[in-house]
């Protein structure tokens, strides 16, 4: 055999191999989601069993628990039990597709997403005539276009209602970037979004025009535009801002070592970068030494004032629950106030609101041990969370058995 075609077959082997793997890889995610369906219904029936329970409060600690053994924050573990309840109330034929591994994870969890807001028979509908298209060969926006035009074609009044209903989501949010920048989104109706957009590429136009040299591409140019005009500076490098900075103690007797300043929530950036511009620059510098912010205690029963701030700082302005990343929102005493735990820093960690709430569901709990939070949820399951800034160490969850 020639070296040319042993190398043909043995890259076909690989291709092979890789197409195996894919398969197996959706097949096991259907697995998956079978289990979680299963064990949804068993800890509700289990709950339920004790007594009334506040269904929400059930949904939210089925949701927690299933996104700390998947290892993703609760709002995808939350996500998954949807998509495996829905995906066995009417789609039978996404549903198999999915279990031999012909369906994606992802390309399935994109159909049952555009049938949410349908009955289980008007999903089966949807399902009997996504049959006849072949869906396991189309690509990820085709499959979602055709699952809603079918949908809307089923249950024309429900689409309606669906698309009437996400206006009233319509929002702004921010989130971190690397590199010291961060994505500012605009989620809106379709025609004020490109109102929006329109706009901003009216600028670019108009500065192309001007005698001067444009020395800014086409997208600073509409960044530029966007920001001017939300904060009404003269430039967008002139905006005000206060900073909140933690500050290696290193750096304090080496301000030319090469550990960067980490901004909570937005992670490192040079100190230099900031303090461009004409803008009015305010610091609070957080000194720190190994990651750890140096804090404080206070006798209140709130978190407050500059404990607060250290709090956030040290937690990376991120939930300090594993797989979390949801902003703060609330301070928790990891020992409860009622239980004697001080208002302190030792004893103080940084949530989301969802998982504030969820610790108050029947069986949960937290407690430290040596430096760490330890949550254990209703099935007796630990996991652990080191009290150390989100940047310092990159592994810094672990599951406990």
């Amino acid at each position: 055999m020639s070296p040319t075609r042993s190398t043909t077959s043995s890259e076909a082997i690989l291709v092979a191999r890789i197409t195996e793997l894919e398969e197996r890889k959706a097949a096991i995610a259907a697995e998956q989601s079978e289990a979680i369906l299963e064990f949804a219904r068993a800890h509700a029936a289990s709950q339920t069993a004790g007594g009334t329970v506040d269904p929400e409060a059930l949904e939210r600690s089925i949701a927690a628990q299933v996104g700390l053994a998947c290892r993703v924050s609760p709002t995808e573990g939350r996500r998954r039990v949807r998509i495996a309840r829905d995906l066995h109330d009417g789609h039978t034929h996404v549903r198999a597709l999915h279990a031999v591994g012909a369906l994606s994870e992802y390309r399935t969890a994109t159909i049952v997403a555009a049938t949410a807001h349908l009955s289980a028979t008007q999903r089966a509908e949807v399902d009997a005539l996504l049959a006849g298209h072949r869906i396991e060969t189309l690509g990820v926006r085709r499959i979602h276009d055709l699952t809603r035009t079918l949908a809307a074609r089923v249950a024309p009044a429900a689409f309606a209602a669906r698309c009437r209903a996400a206006r009233t989501g319509r929002r702004v949010s921010v989130r971190p970037a690397a590199d010291g920048m961060a994505d500012l989104s605009a989620h809106l109706p379709v025609e004020q979004a490109m109102a929006c957009y329109a706009a901003l590429a009216a600028a670019v136009d108009e500065i192309a025009v001007r005698p001067e040299p444009v020395t800014r591409g086409r997208g600073q140019v509409m960044a530029d535009t966007l920001v001017e005009r939300l904060t009404g500076q003269a430039t967008a490098g002139d905006v005000n801002v206060e900073i909140q900075v933690m500050v290696p103690v290193e750096t304090l007797v080496d301000p030319h070592g090469p550990l960067p300043a980490q901004i909570p929530g937005h992670g490192p950036v040079p100190v230099a970068l900031l303090t461009t511009g004409d803008g009015r620059r305010t610091w609070r510098r957080l000194v720190t030494r190994d990651g750890i912010v140096i804090g404080g205690d206070s006798r209140s029963r709130l978190f407050t004032g500059r404990l607060a701030a250290l709090i956030r700082a040290r937690d990376g302005g991120r939930c300090r629950e594993p797989y979390c990343d949801a902003p703060i929102r609330h301070l928790d005493h990891i020992r409860r106030w009622s239980e004697l735990g001080r208002t302190e820093f030792g004893n103080g960690r940084g949530l989301c609101a969802f998982h504030n709430q969820v610790r108050e569901t029947r069986g949960w709990r937290a407690g430290s041990e040596d430096g760490t939070v330890v949550t254990t949820t209703p099935t007796g399951t630990r996991y652990r969370s080191e009290l150390v800034s989100a940047h310092s160490r990159p592994h810094e969850h672990d599951h406990v058995a």
